[in-house]
């Protein structure tokens, strides 16, 4: 009985996703993938009801769709009564990590029309650039796969807090601020990942401020 009821309030939730993906203007959960990045497997899932979706899912999807949370997990009020600030959407430049080494250089890269585009929910203010992780130097915050958002226009240090810099050759690398190392660049790794080995001086690209994964 109460399999019974668990599947049945999945159904209804996914209807409810359904609806609220069309009234945003998504034809298809292909569109909605493409416009938030979001696992296209785990997504339709929750769609098709074959999988649940709990509370963090939940105000992900409310707040891209601009429906009511309350409405979207529970069934309960209207969809459209607001029940915070709508999501500001941000379409962020996805680039590499050569050219976010280039970001270093005397005369950096100022425009991004070219690359794709990644988007982001309620970024604070700043000059945002999106990058994917590549190996494992930095897993226990961002497993490879991972992508970073980070902000250009604070490279204020911070102990502890995460960057990507370059070096004078332009390879950028993104490790945690430990100023009492050498040097203070350094991984944050379940492996043993030896430190980077940065040649001359070391300039900061920005200060990453959100990291996300899609399981």
């Amino acid at each position: 009985m109460l399999k019974d009821q668990e599947q049945f309030e999945r159904e209804e939730r996914a209807k409810r996703l359904v609806m609220a993906r069309k009234n945003a203007g998504f034809a298809g959960p292909k569109a909605i993938v493409d416009r938030f990045g979001w696992n296209a497997n785990v997504y339709k899932a929750h769609e098709s009801g074959r999988n649940g979706f709990g509370i963090a899912d939940a105000k992900k999807y409310a707040r891209a769709f601009k429906v009511n949370l309350n409405w979207l997990q529970f069934g309960t009020g209207n969809a459209l009564d607001p029940d915070e600030l709508p999501a500001s959407v941000a379409d962020v430049p996805k680039i590499s990590w050569v050219s976010a080494g280039q970001l270093s250089d005397q005369a950096p890269i100022t425009d991004f029309s070219e690359f794709p585009t990644v988007a982001a929910l309620d970024l604070p203010d700043g000059e945002w650039i999106a990058l994917e992780v590549e190996g494992n130097s930095m897993n226990k915050i961002s497993p490879p796969g991972s992508i970073i958002f980070v902000n250009l226009r604070d490279k204020r240090l911070a102990p502890n807090a995460l960057y990507v810099v370059a070096d004078e050759t332009g390879a950028a690398t993104y490790k945690r601020y430990r100023p009492n190392d050498n040097p203070p660049f350094q991984p944050a790794s379940y492996e043993d990942v030896p430190p980077p080995e940065f040649q001359g001086a070391v300039t900061i690209v920005g200060r990453v401020r959100r990291s996300i994964i899609e399981m």
